[in-house]
Parts: structure tokens; C-alpha cells; sequence
């Protein structure tokens, strides 16, 4: 794609004042910012806009209200250009309650959903896939709307981009990625952070166009993103803009000398010149569009609409405190609502991954908003076989194969999320959820509080976890289990089924929610040949339908001596271990929590009340653990009823090896339990405060 031509001529007059009282809105908001920040009025960072005003107002100009923007940490901009109104914006740096995220976002978070602006991203490159994920809901809702996705020259370096440009290639997402080339990523000059001779060029790798635009004019600009725009609608695929542009202040406020410690003051008088404000107000002065009077009339008038905006913020309320704690979730699961039948005599019988696969294609008939995403779910019906035959019954518009892209299956079903669907994604392993960790713990988890409870976010992560012996050895990369990680992520349901009965139950309900799942599934209980040791990896799964609800444990096994508390796989084992411990006169009870978030601790408290003893079982590495959230919850609220210390069970402080006889040393098992119960039940002193 050549650089386009000046295109004014094919711009109307109203179009051409319209698009300069959009900059000046910018730059004069940005003046205004950045003075009430060196006042200290604004509490956080800012990172500013002047000189790049072109860029936003020139691409949002070729876009309709029901288009979509992904904006950056420097997303002032972009979010005038598409039309969010400049008083919540200002309230928003200032922190009020009048915010358009009500306070909860800033100045690097303003979302304004009822015009598509889907909220600036903090974190560099993550915004693409996220896009990305959008473009996929507009081509499964069949409608012509289209993603401008706008970054940095930074960005196009992160894995993000390569992810996420891919992807949208690949499945020919109506997005348009623009890249705001500053020449700088923070201090670093683009000619030491990429090899490439352009950033546009990279788009050849992708298979799509990739087109240099000058940057300061804003109608070069608007030209170029009409004919993405227009490639886009038309189902043809994503472009690349690389729009060449300058910033006038430094990187943040608050940059050493204004920014002026990597660049020259040559340098940055050269790019004043062609200013694009300026530039445009000749081009309507020498059309004859407007008078010096008239455009001295729009000047102040977006003058005036910058300082009202100041002056709502400033006589706006900050949030109350109650506010802290709301939109983490949308709204907790009712155990009321949930419906989970006795075992039937005679139900039929069913491993872990058929009570998986059930649950979803269930969930899938009953709601065409859910979809799978993920490496190999399709053909190859997922490394488990958990999603075998959803190709044949669903097709691939709701069955989605994935390169090898932890970050972007992620992100992908965040964009989709965002935007109407109810993605259920999954990690083939939990030990390659450290690529996708951005994706859950800077934007799925927090994007609906970010946005002052703007938008959910429906999607159900799902991973395997744990050890596999004795049926095979993992070793470090393929065995851990980190539902602990996620335990500290607010806004995030963690559930860790133990059984195939309640894998459905409580997959179903984390489907039919609106907020984020983390769903765990021990891999060892997908294997049948388990069952010789632990006969408990089958149960019987109802045919009538049934949900679990989130938070309510479940008692395995009653018993008045010692409660033990356990998590997956350990379940079974402590099944195995209350059986020999009952030869000995020892009765266990097995407190099964379902969810670790929420997690019932009631019935926990309510049992030791009973036994006055407690172990907990779980495979994760003991320091740090869900056995020491477990206690420590314990210690605060049930101590008057220990009579023994607690004892934890879990997995050495160790990767897990490869050899078989190293990882049944590491990895804890029913006999580890029997010694753990075993010695609380020889204390016989009082724990008191």
C-alpha cells in the first residue's frame, strides 16, 4: 500500500471543521492536563498527546458510532476522537465518582462502551489481541463494524503483536491495526529497538497490506484508515498503518526536561513546524472552508468545553469507599438458583473428561454464544479428547483451532468477551498459563472494575493441572499445579472439581456466569486406569440436568476424629487413606471446598467444630500454597476449636522431577495423609488465644 494522497477534496466542509475542533479538543485537554497535573490535582500518570492529534482524529473520522477502539496508556486521544465526552474524561484523571469508569480506571484505563471504546491498555501490545478477540465477535455476529486498534512503536516488539496480528490475519478479522510511530518507545529510538526499515513492512509477514502514512496530516491519515476501513467492512481482512507522528511533551509527565534528555531541541523544532493543527487551519483558511474570525470562534469554543470539563471534575464527589470493593464481580452464583440432584441408582458412570465434554456441548446447544477456543480443540478434539466431536456437531465458526498462542486465545475471548460472547477457553496445560498470565491478571480480571462495571466478562478458562503418575511421567514443565497463583487475582472464580460429577455441575455454572473462571482439571482423573488405586476418579454423572453452585463444599466422606481437608486428586487419595485409617479406629472426615474462590470455609469450621483436628491436602508446593491460605483462614476463625496444630500435606519445594521414584517423593500421596493424621491425633493439648 503507497503512501496515499492528500485526500481533502473528498472531504466535505462540515467533515473538515468537525475534524479540527476534535484536535484542538485534544490538544487544549492535554494543555489543561497537563497544567492541573504540575498542581497536583491530578493523583496518578498521565501520558499525553500533543503533536500526534492527526493520528486519532483522522482514523475515528472514517469510523461509525457502533466501530470499536482499543486504545493505549496514551489513549486521551483516541477517546475524544470517537466522541466520550470530555467532562467524564476529566473526571476520570481527577479520580471522581463522575468518571466515565467511575474513578476506577484513570487516566490509562477511560472506557466509554455505549460508543465502542473498549478501554485504553496499560500494558505495551496487550491492547492487540485484545482487538483481535473484538474482530472475531463482529465476524461471528455477522455485522460489517470494524476494530481500530491503536499502539505504539514499542509494542510491535512484544509478543502480543505477533500474536495477535497473526491471528487476525489468519482468520481475516475486520481489524485495523495503527501504529502511533513517536520515533521513541519511552527513551529508546525505533532505529535500536527494531531492525525492520519500516514497521509497516512487517505486515508482509502477515499477509496483509501495510502502508507508511505521514502522521501530522490528518487527512493523509483519514485517507489511509478509509481504505483499511473499507477492506475491513468488506470481510477482505486487517491492514497495518504505520502513522509517523511526533509527541511534543515527553513520554509521561513527570519525564526528566520534558523528554528532552534522549531527543535534541533540532529535532524536536523540526516536527513543531509541521504541527497538524496548523497544518489543517491553513488548508481551511486557503480553501475558503472558514475565516481567521471563524476558526478564532472554533478555537475558543473548544477552549471554553475544556475548562467546563475542569470544572464539572473539580465539583464532582470522589467515590464513596463502599465503592472499592464493586465490580470486581458482576454478581456472585446463588446457590439457590443451582440445582444438584442426589445420585440416582443405576446413573450411569463417567470419567472426568466425558463429564467435561458433556458439560460443554450441553452449554453449547443450550447458549450460541458459547464457543471454544484454543490449540488443537477441533480436529484433534483437544489433548484430552475433552472437545471430541464438537467440530462435527458445532463447525468451525464455534469451534476455534489456534496456533500455538497461550497469549493470544487469551486475549482473543477478553475481545469477545467484551463485546457479547461466552468464550471457554483453554490452556492445554496449566504450566504454559504463564504466557496468557497478562491476559488474566491485567485485563480479564480487571477489566470490568476498570471500567467501573462497564462490560463482564464471561469467559471460562480451562487447564489441566498435577502430576501423572503413576500413568506417565510430566517432568517440571508438564506436572505442576498452580491453582494457588490465582487464589491472589481479584476477580477471579478458581474452581478445582474433584469428581466427574461435579466437574459438570460446576463447569455448567461457570459457563452460564458473567464473570471469569479459572476451571482446573487434574489431569490423572482423565485416566480410567486409574481407578485400581483410586476407585473414586468414576462416579456416577446424572442424565437430567444439574448445576453445582460456587463456594459450597462438599463432604466426601463423614467422620468425627480429624478433618481433613482436600483439593483434586488429593480427594482421592484421602478417600483411599480415611479407608485405612478407619482399620485402625482412626474416623476421618473429607471436606472437599469445590472452589477455592469463593471457598466455603463454613463447612470447614463447622467440621472442625466437630473433630477438633485439621490436615489439608493439596499437590501444589507447600510454601506459599492453598494448604497456607487454608490454615491461615483456619487460625483466624476456628482457633478456639483446634486441639492440634495444623498439619499440611503438599508437595516438597521441588520442580517435579522426571524419574517415577523421585516424583512419588515430591509429589504427596494417601500415605503422606495417614502420617499427617496420625500425628494429630496424638495431640492431646488445647490450642487457646
Amino acid at each position: 500500500m503507497d503512501i496515499p494522497k492528500r485526500g481533502e477534496k473528498d472531504l466535505e466542509k462540515q467533515k473538515l471543521v468537525e475534524i479540527y475542533k476534535k484536535m484542538l479538543e485534544i490538544r487544549y485537554f492535554e494543555e489543561k492536563a497537563a497544567e492541573i497535573w504540575e498542581q497536583g490535582r491530578i493523583p496518578g500518570l498521565i501520558h499525553l498527546y500533543p503533536g500526534m492529534e492527526a493520528v486519532a482524529t483522522g482514523a475515528c473520522a472514517s469510523l461509525r458510532p457502533d466501530d470499536y477502539v482499543v486504545s493505549t496508556h496514551r489513549g486521551h486521544g483516541h477517546c475524544i476522537a470517537k466522541g466520550v465526552s470530555l467532562e467524564k474524561m476529566m473526571a476520570e484523571l481527577l479520580g471522581k465518582e463522575t468518571g466515565s469508569c467511575r474513578g476506577k480506571g484513570g487516566s490509562m484505563h477511560i472506557a466509554d462502551m455505549s460508543l465502542g471504546v473498549l478501554g485504553s491498555v496499560g500494558i505495551v501490545g496487550s491492547g492487540i489481541p485484545i482487538a483481535t478477540g473484538v474482530g472475531l465477535s463482529v465476524q461471528m455476529r455477522k455485522t460489517d463494524q470494524v476494530v481500530a486498534c491503536f499502539f505504539g512503536d514499542g509494542a510491535v516488539n512484544t509478543g502480543a503483536f505477533h500474536e495477535g496480528v497473526n491471528l487476525a490475519s489468519l482468520w481475516r478479522l475486520p481489524v485495523v491495526f495503527i501504529c502511533e510511530n513517536n520515533l521513541y518507545g519511552l527513551s529508546i529510538p525505533v532505529s535500536k529497538a527494531t531492525s525492520a526499515k519500516s514497521i509497516a513492512h512487517r505486515a508482509a509477514a502477515y499477509d496483509m497490506p501495510g502502508a507508511v502514512v505521514d502522521g501530522m496530516d490528518v487527512l493523509v491519515v483519514h485517507e489511509a484508515m478509509q481504505k483499511a476501513v473499507q477492506r475491513a467492512r468488506q470481510g477482505r481482512g486487517p491492514s497495518l498503518l504505520e502513522c509517523r507522528t511526533y509527541l511534543f511533551r515527553g513520554h509521561m509527565e513527570g519525564d526528566p526536561k520534558g523528554g528532552m534528555t534522549y531527543r535534541t531541541q533540532k529535532e524536536m523544532d523540526s516536527w513543531k513546524r509541521r504541527d497538524p493543527l496548523n497544518a489543517l487551519k491553513k488548508t481551511l483558511l486557503s480553501k475558503r472552508l472558514v475565516t481567521e474570525k471563524e476558526a478564532a470562534g472554533i478555537a475558543q469554543d473548544a477552549m471554553s468545553r475544556v475548562e467546563a470539563a475542569v470544572k464539572f471534575a473539580e465539583g464532582s464527589p470522589y467515590p464513596p469507599s463502599s465503592d472499592a470493593v464493586s465490580d470486581v464481580f458482576s454478581s456472585n452464583p446463588s446457590p439457590e438458583k443451582a440445582l444438584a440432584p442426589e445420585i440416582e441408582a443405576g446413573t450411569r458412570q463417567s470419567d472426568l473428561r466425558g463429564a467435561i465434554n458433556e458439560a460443554l456441548r450441553e452449554e453449547m446447544r443450550r447458549d450460541k454464544r458459547v464457543f471454544v477456543i484454543g490449540e488443537d480443540v477441533g480436529i484433534y478434539g483437544g489433548i484430552f479428547k475433552c472437545t471430541e466431536g464438537f467440530l462435527e456437531e458445532f463447525g468451525e465458526e464455534r469451534v476455534k483451532d489456534t496456533p500455538i498462542s497461550e497469549a493470544a486465545i487469551l486475549d482473543a475471548a477478553v475481545g469477545a468477551a467484551a463485546t457479547g460472547f461466552k468464550p471457554v477457553a483453554e490452556i492445554m496445560f496449566d504450566d504454559w498459563i504463564h504466557i496468557a498470565m497478562d491476559g488474566i491478571c491485567n485485563h480479564l480480571t480487571k477489566m470490568r472494575y476498570m471500567t467501573g462495571g462497564q462490560v463482564d466478562m464471561p469467559v471460562v478458562v480451562r487447564t489441566c493441572c498435577g502430576a501423572r503418575a503413576p500413568v506417565a511421567s510430566g517432568a517440571a514443565q508438564h506436572s505442576q499445579s498452580l491453582e494457588a497463583w490465582f487464589m491472589h487475582v481479584p476477580g477471579l472464580y478458581v474452581v478445582t472439581p474433584s469428581t466427574p460429577y461435579d466437574a459438570k455441575g460446576l463447569l455448567k455454572t461457570a459457563i452460564r456466569g458473567n464473570d471469569p473462571v479459572i476451571f482446573f482439571e487434574h489431569k490423572l482423573c482423565y485416566y480410567g486406569q486409574v481407578r485400581k488405586l483410586y476407585p473414586t476418579v468414576i462416579t456416577p454423572v446424572p442424565e437430567k440436568e444439574y448445576t453445582i453452585p460456587f463456594g459450597v463444599a462438599d463432604i466426601k466422606r463423614k467422620g468425627d476424629d480429624v478433618t481433613v481437608v482436600a483439593t483434586m486428586m488429593m480427594v482421592h487419595k484421602a478417600l483411599v487413606a480415611a479407608q485405612q485409617l478407619a482399620k485402625e479406629g482412626i474416623s476421618v472426615e473429607i471436606v472437599d471446598p469445590r472452589t477455592l474462590v469463593p471457598f466455603d470455609k463454613k463447612a470447614v469450621i463447622d467440621s472442625i467444630k466437630k473433630t477438633g483436628k485439621l490436615v489439608i491436602a493439596t499437590e501444589d508446593c507447600k510454601t506459599a500454597g492453598v494448604g497456607a491460605e487454608i490454615a491461615a483462614i483456619m487460625c483466624e476463625e476456628a482457633i478456639d476449636y483446634l486441639d492440634a496444630p495444623v498439619r499440611r500435606v503438599a508437595a516438597i519445594d521441588a520442580p517435579i522431577p522426571y524419574s517415577p521414584a523421585l516424583e512419588r517423593h515430591v509429589v504427596p500421596d494417601e500415605n503422606k495423609i495417614i502420617a499427617a493424621v496420625k500425628e494429630v491425633t496424638a495431640q492431646t493439648h488445647r490450642i487457646v488465644n
